[in-house]
């Protein structure tokens, strides 16, 4: 079975160029993880995950849970550093080489590395040209579909 036999032929992409709060604000209104970074031709550049957002958000968050400080406190500095950065340009924390596969590669391939890096969704890239996104989902519908 081909990744293109699955995929989602329509991901959640954003452009190079965008804020973290537009980033933020598509992640939420898309209930994604992670979001296709791409340019005006829609050649795809890398991509951008929540996790990255939050970690910019919020530097040194695993150093405030060692060091027990108050819940408030902690809410308190996300809100400050979000404020910050959200009109800052999400480029400096797009990942610029992330795992990618082309559509008529074959599903084994992708199940494999997903499950070997714990990893919930990749591009797929045709020609430098995002063309879709292959998540576990759409592994386990594979699966489950096959009789």
């Amino acid at each position: 079975m081909k990744i293109s036999d699955v995929m989602n032929r329509q991901p959640v992409c954003i452009h190079k160029n965008a804020t973290f709060a537009q980033a933020a604000e598509l992640i939420s209104r898309n209930h994604v993880s992670e979001l296709m970074v791409v340019d005006d031709d829609d050649r795809f550049l890398g991509v951008l995950s929540v996790g990255d957002l939050i970690r910019a958000t919020l530097p040194g968050y695993d150093e405030i849970c060692r060091e027990g400080i108050l819940l408030s406190a902690a809410w308190k500095l996300f809100l400050e550093n979000g404020e910050e950065l959200s009109t800052a340009p999400i480029n400096r924390i797009v990942i610029t080489k992330p795992i990618a596969y082309k559509s008529t590669d074959e599903l084994v391939k992708v199940a494999a590395t997903m499950i070997c890096r714990q990893i919930h969704m990749l591009p797929v890239v045709d020609g430098g040209i995002l063309v879709g996104t292959i998540s576990r989902g759409n592994l386990c519908n594979a699966v489950l579909a096959v009789h």
